[in-house]
C-alpha cells in the first residue's frame, strides 16, 4: 500500500520544523539592539534566550556579554525558555511515533498512531508560536524586555523569524497527521450505522425481461402462404393462435419422366419369351435395363 499524501506531507514539514525551532532557540538572535552612544556606531548586541553576543562591522563577534539591564531575569525570557523547550521535546516525541505510525517497514499504516502523532506535533507547534507571538508583542517594552534606554532601538532578530516558520510548519504538519485518523473514523461509523440483518435491503435488480407484444403484421404478408392468399381466420373459422410469418413456397414433388417411349417394339413381340404379366411390370416401374 502506497503511504498516503497527509502523511508524506506531515513527514516532511515536521523534521522542516524540528530543525528551525532548534536553531532558533539555541542562537542568539531574538533582538537586536543597537544605536548606543558610548560605542561604535556599527556596534550590534544580539540578544537571544540563553546567550547575548556584540557584532561590530560583521567581523569581530564575542558572545556571553555581562546581563547589564538583567534581560535574562525577565519573566518573558523565563517562559519563552520553559515553552521552546518543552515544544522541542514534545516535537520529538511526535515525530517518533510519526515514524512508527507512517510505517517505513510495514505494509500497511497505522493510522490510529500516525493520527496520534499529528496532534502531538500540533502541540508543540502552539507551545512553540506562544512564546514567540508573545515575546514579538513586548520587543520593544522596555519594561517587561530591559534594554538601554533611548536613542537605543531594538529591532526583531533572525532567530525569532526561524521559530516562528518552524512553528508554523509544526502546526501544518501536525494537522495533515491528525487527518490519518479519517479511515478510522469512516469505518468505526459505518459499523455503527450497519443496519440489523432482518432489515438488510435487498440489492435491486440489475436485469428486467419484459414480454413486449409483438407488432401486427400487416396482411399482405401476415395471410399470404404457397403463393396464394388465404382467408383471415375470422372468414374461415379459425379460433387458435395463427402463425406470423412469410412462408416460402412448398417445391413440387420430384418425379421420374421419360419423353421416349423405350418400350415401343415390345409390347407384342413374343419371340423374347416375355409373358404379358412381365410386360406390365417392366411399364409399372421405372424403366428396366434394356432402356439403358
Amino acid at each position: 500500500m502506497r503511504t498516503p499524501v497527509v502523511m508524506t506531507l506531515g513527514m516532511v514539514l515536521v523534521p522542516c520544523g524540528l530543525l528551525l525551532n532548534l536553531t532558533g532557540t539555541l542562537t542568539p538572535g531574538w533582538r537586536m539592539v543597537k544605536g548606543f552612544l558610548d560605542q561604535p556606531v556599527d556596534v550590534v548586541l544580539y540578544q537571544g534566550l540563553w546567550d547575548m553576543c556584540r557584532e561590530q562591522s560583521s567581523r569581530d563577534r564575542q558572545c556571553a556579554q555581562w546581563d547589564e539591564y538583567k534581560y535574562f531575569a525577565a519573566n518573558l525570557v523565563l517562559l519563552a525558555r520553559a515553552l521552546t523547550v518543552t515544544s522541542l521535546a514534545t516535537t520529538a516525541l511526535g515525530l517518533l511515533l510519526a515514524t512508527i505510525g507512517v510505517r517505513c517497514w510495514q505494509d500497511i499504516p497505522h493510522f490510529v498512531l500516525a493520527g496520534i502523532s499529528g496532534f502531538v506535533l500540533f502541540a508543540s507547534g502552539l507551545l512553540s508560536l506562544i512564546p514567540v507571538s508573545w515575546y514579538n508583542h513586548f520587543l520593544a517594552d522596555r519594561d517587561v524586555l530591559p534594554a538601554a534606554p533611548s536613542p537605543v532601538t531594538v529591532e526583531v532578530g533572525y532567530s525569532l523569524v526561524l521559530v516562528y516558520l518552524g512553528s508554523c510548519l509544526l502546526l501544518v504538519g501536525g494537522f495533515s497527521l491528525a487527518l490519518s485518523l479519517a479511515p478510522w473514523c469512516e469505518e468505526r461509523c459505518s459499523r455503527g450505522r450497519k443496519a440489523p440483518a432482518s432489515t438488510v435491503r435487498r440489492n435491486s435488480i440489475s436485469t428486467v425481461y419484459v414480454d413486449w407484444p409483438e407488432p401486427e403484421l400487416t396482411p399482405a404478408i401476415k395471410y399470404y402462404s404457397g403463393g396464394l392468399h388465404r382467408p383471415r381466420p375470422a372468414e374461415h373459422g379459425a379460433t387458435g393462435k395463427t402463425k406470423v410469418g412469410f412462408p416460402m413456397p412448398r417445391p413440387p414433388p420430384k418425379a421420374y419422366t421419360n419423353p421416349v417411349d423405350v418400350l415401343d417394339g415390345e409390347k407384342g413381340a413374343s419371340s423374347h419369351g416375355m409373358s404379358s404379366r412381365s410386360t406390365q411390370l417392366c411399364l409399372s416401374l421405372p424403366p428396366c435395363d434394356s432402356d439403358l
